[in-house]
C-alpha cells in the first residue's frame, strides 16, 4: 500500500530549495527584476497606435484650397510633415531611408478643379514594406479627405442657401476602455507573459540542476517520494512567482494606472492555477531534460514564443488561418489573458470567466500530476 505524503519530507525539501536559490543571489534578482523589466520595456516601448506617420507633401497649387486642405494633415496626431518639396527624387531618397513613409503631391490645377465642381486627383504614395502600418495610415488618409469633402459640400451648399442634413446621427460609445488607450490592452495581458515565462524557466532548471550536480542520486536514497519531492520543489518558486504576480498587479495599477474593475481576490486566485500549472510544465521540462541548458532553452521554446504569439496577447486570435485559431486552444495563455483582462478592465466574475477558470484547472491538475509521473518514471531508468 502506498504511504501517505510526509508534510515534514516535503518541508525539509522545500527548505532545502530555498536554501539553494539563496544561495544563487544572481538568479534570485533576475526573478523579481524580470517582470519589471518586462512590464516597463513592454508597457512604454510596445504600442499597437499609429501616429506620427512622416509624410513628405510636393504642393504643385500652392493655393489657399491646397494650403487649407493640408492643415487637416498638420494638425492630425496621425501625421507628422517632415518637410515640403519640389520633385520626386528627394522625396524617394527620404522614403528609400525609412525617413518617410507617406509622400502627397498636390497637383497644380488642384485648385481650378474644386473651383469648377470637378473631382480634383491627389496622388498618394505609401512605403509598403511595412502593410500593417501602410495599412492603417491609408485608413487615416482616407478619413482626412472624406472629412475635407464633406466641409468642401457644406460650405458650397450654404453659399447657396441650403443646408445639408446628416441622415444618419453617429453616436459611438466605447466601453471599457473610452480613451482606447494602448496600456489598456497590452499590460494586463503582460501579466500572462510574465508568469509563464519566469514559472517555467526557474522550474525548468531545478530538477535538471540535480541530475548535473549529483545530488538527485543522494535525494533518491533517501526516504522522500517523487511527489514530496516535486512538491518541495514547487513551493518555493510558487512563492517566488506569487511575489511576482503582485508586483505586476501592482505596477498594472499605480505605474501604467490600468483600472482594475473586478475583484482582485478572484484574480489572484485564478491566477495561482494558472502560476500552478506554468511551473508543473516547467517541471516536466526539468525531468525530461538532461541538462540546464537544454532545459532552459526547452522552456524558452515551449512557453515564450506560444504565449507571445499564439495567446491572443498582440495579435486577435480570429484574424489567424483558421488551423491557428484550433492550435490557440492548446494554449493556456489564451485563457489567462482573457481572465485577466475581463477582470481588469470589464469587472467579469467567476460567472463571466467559468469556462477559462475550469481549463486553467484542468492545466494546474495535469501538468502537476505529468510532472510527477515522469519523475517517478526517470527514477525507475535510472
Amino acid at each position: 500500500m502506498k504511504k501517505i505524503t510526509n508534510l515534514k519530507r516535503i518541508k525539509a525539501v522545500a527548505k532545502k530549495e530555498f536554501i539553494q536559490i539563496r544561495r544563487d543571489p544572481r538568479s534570485l534578482a533576475l526573478a523579481f527584476l524580470i517582470p519589471v523589466i518586462l512590464l516597463i520595456l513592454f508597457g512604454f516601448a510596445l504600442t499597437l497606435d499609429v501616429d506620427n506617420v512622416p509624410m513628405a507633401i510636393w504642393n504643385q497649387d500652392n493655393s489657399q484650397f491646397s494650403r487649407d486642405f493640408i492643415l487637416n494633415f498638420s494638425n492630425s496626431k496621425y501625421f507628422k510633415i517632415v518637410g515640403y518639396f519640389d520633385n520626386y527624387k528627394k522625396m524617394e531618397y527620404l522614403m528609400d531611408r525609412n525617413k518617410v513613409m507617406i509622400i502627397m503631391v498636390i497637383p497644380k490645377d488642384f485648385s481650378h478643379y474644386l473651383t469648377s465642381g470637378k473631382t480634383a486627383p491627389l496622388q498618394i504614395i505609401t512605403d509598403g514594406s511595412d502593410s500593417n502600418t501602410a495599412t492603417i495610415a491609408m485608413g487615416y488618409i482616407r478619413s482626412v479627405v472624406q472629412t475635407y469633402n464633406m466641409q468642401l459640400l457644406t460650405r458650397t451648399l450654404g453659399k447657396q442657401g441650403k443646408i445639408l442634413k446628416t441622415l444618419i446621427d453617429f453616436r459611438p460609445r466605447i466601453w471599457f476602455n473610452q480613451d482606447l488607450l494602448n496600456k489598456y490592452f497590452v499590460v494586463p495581458g503582460l501579466i500572462a507573459i510574465i508568469m509563464m515565462i519566469i514559472a517555467a524557466l526557474l522550474t525548468s532548471l531545478t530538477i535538471a540542476r540535480e541530475w548535473e550536480r549529483g545530488t538527485m542520486e543522494q535525494l533518491i536514497s533517501t526516504p522522500v517520494k517523487a511527489d514530496e519531492l516535486i512538491i518541495g520543489k514547487f513551493i518555493p518558486y510558487f512563492v517566488i512567482g506569487f511575489v511576482d504576480l503582485l508586483i505586476a498587479i501592482i505596477m498594472t495599477k499605480y505605474v501604467f494606472m490600468v483600472p482594475l474593475e473586478g475583484n482582485i481576490f478572484l484574480l489572484i486566485v485564478l491566477s495561482s492555477l494558472f502560476l500552478t500549472g506554468a511551473l508543473g510544465l516547467g517541471i516536466f521540462i526539468s525531468t525530461v531534460a538532461k541538462s540546464q541548458l537544454m532545459a532552459s532553452q526547452m522552456a524558452m521554446l515551449v512557453t515564450f514564443i506560444p504565449t507571445f504569439l499564439l495567446s491572443g496577447f498582440t495579435y486577435p486570435i480570429y484574424n489567424m488561418p483558421q488551423v491557428i485559431q484550433y492550435i490557440t486552444y492548446l494554449i493556456p495563455a489564451r485563457y489567462f489573458i482573457t481572465i485577466v483582462r475581463g477582470i481588469f478592465l470589464k469587472g467579469d466574475g467567476l460567472s463571466s470567466l467559468w469556462d477559462e477558470a475550469l481549463l486553467l484547472l484542468i492545466f494546474a491538475i495535469l501538468m502537476a500530476g505529468v510532472a510527477i509521473k515522469k519523475f517517478e518514471k526517470k527514477i525507475v531508468v535510472q
